[in-house]
């Protein structure tokens, strides 16, 4: 297996564990509430955050350079979710792991 760096890894993790909540909160939360929470804009950034971590965890793990690349639109996407479910409320762990998520992916992207 390729081998990784610390700070990979643990980003890695942040991307995993960002796509898990998600696509979890979309499908478990938001359909469930209705309302503002399935607004099409932002079910559709929910779903588009899920899958840009799941594609910056994979890229990051078969080891090209050009993960950098990869890493620095995830922290984009999940910024831009971040502020939609606050926006939408009732959302905060889908805020914080975004976040948490997007602070990690700029520190791989730079």
């Amino acid at each position: 297996m390729h081998q990784t760096s610390q700070d990979m890894q643990s980003c890695v993790n942040e991307c995993l564990r960002c796509y898990q909540t998600c696509l979890g909160m979309a499908a478990n939360h938001c359909l469930v509430a209705g309302g503002k929470h399935v607004e099409p804009e932002h079910f559709r950034l929910m779903m588009a955050c899920a899958e840009v971590c799941r594609t910056s965890a994979h890229v990051m793990l078969v080891g090209v350079a050009e993960h950098r690349h990869v890493c620095r639109a995830c922290a984009e996407v999940c910024e831009a979710c971040a502020t939609s479910c606050e926006r939408v409320g009732d959302m905060q762990d889908c805020v914080d792991r975004c976040r948490t998520c997007a602070e990690s992916c700029r520190k791989m992207a730079a």
